[in-house]
């Protein structure tokens, strides 16, 4: 990395909405059972935004945090990206809402559609900016109000899906720690597995539309699980080659955390133990974009990595997409 910056995090943030919804809650509106839910992808419960609540919202919540833990104030930001598939609307960004809420006078700002994968995608943009001298503070945020988008008459979807923002602040480290190297994958035939098909120019909003239901997720299951259990050891394992490192130099997996089945089949692929995988998708579900941040800060500030340690992050989700990068942690407590 001669003659170029090296880019980490310098702060982590999240926020969840207060309301959960059980696998209980669910029972009561759906034909499923906790038993049923908890088997197939361990989740017990997610977070629900409230009425009136925006992405743009949770995404505030989350980046306030960030910046305070970063020590970094919001009209020292460079640049914004916001990872999400639930943006407030179309236009404008979610990111210039949030630019706005924050005050962050001089920051670009825009929005990334990556699914699941986004919040690498994300950061995979702010680190070579970085690297690169152009921008000293950038603001990564992986935020979702999937709830929104959730059939609730649809047991196969509405009872994986959370809401919540997970935020990283990205600068210049001391040389040799920050990102080491990622890989940005995607494979489009396999896009009609995961998507929502109406409100777009392929089907824009119309009466038949909203009858026929399009406005909300679909998901072909069997697709996305068999997709999923592939490419995620297999993406952490390209990087790992990109960085000069070897499965035995990880001292944290962080993944997407979509089903508690492919986390573990994922871990067992790369040989390693679940005490060494940050796992909190029976808190939270799947919130796709926000997931691996929301993991990733949640763990960060009950201490559990130290300055040096060595993390995977790995994501998989609808594009279909993965994306997966090797850092080394920089941030001193």
């Amino acid at each position: 990395m001669t003659g170029r910056n090296s880019a980490g995090i310098l702060g982590t943030g999240f926020c969840l909405p207060e309301k959960k919804m059980t696998n209980f809650d669910l029972e009561k509106i759906v034909n499923t059972s906790d038993d049923w839910i908890v088997g197939r992808t361990g989740i017990h419960e997610r977070r629900i935004a409230p009425e009136g609540t925006a992405t743009s919202d949770i995404a505030f919540g989350a980046a306030k945090m960030a910046l305070k833990d970063a020590n970094v104030k919001p009209e020292d930001l460079d640049l914004i990206i916001v990872a999400t598939i639930s943006s407030d609307r179309i236009i404008p960004s979610t990111a210039c809402v949030l630019q706005d809420m924050l005050g962050a006078s001089h920051a670009g700002a825009f929005d990334l559609t990556a699914a699941c994968s986004g919040f690498i995608y994300a950061s995979s943009i702010a680190v070579q900016f970085i690297e690169s001298g152009v921008y000293k503070k950038i603001l990564v945020i992986g935020a979702e109000a999937l709830s929104r988008f959730v059939d609730w008459q649809d047991r196969n979807t509405c009872v994986i899906f959370g809401d919540g923002a997970g935020a990283a602040v990205y600068g210049q480290v001391d040389d040799g720690y920050g990102m080491l190297s990622f890989e940005l994958g995607s494979d489009g035939s396999g896009g009609n597995s995961l998507d929502i098909p109406g409100g777009g120019s392929l089907h824009p909003a119309s009466l038949d539309t909203v009858k026929n239901r399009l406005h909300y997720l679909h998901m072909n299951g069997k697709e996305v699980f068999r997709f999923s259990v592939k490419i995620m050891g297999e993406t952490v394992l390209n990087s790992l080659k990109k960085a000069g490192m070897q499965i035995e130099d990880i001292d944290w997996l962080v993944p997407h955390q979509a089903n508690i089945r492919i986390i573990q089949t994922g871990a067992k692929r790369l040989h390693l133990s679940m005490d060494k995988v940050i796992v909190n998708i029976g808190k939270y579900g799947n919130t796709s974009a926000a997931s691996i941040p929301i993991a990733l800060a949640e763990a960060a500030h009950n201490k559990t990595f130290k300055r040096g340690d060595i993390l995977a992050f790995s994501g998989f989700g609808a594009g279909l997409t993965w994306a997966s990068c090797i850092m080394k942690w920089a941030k001193e407590e």
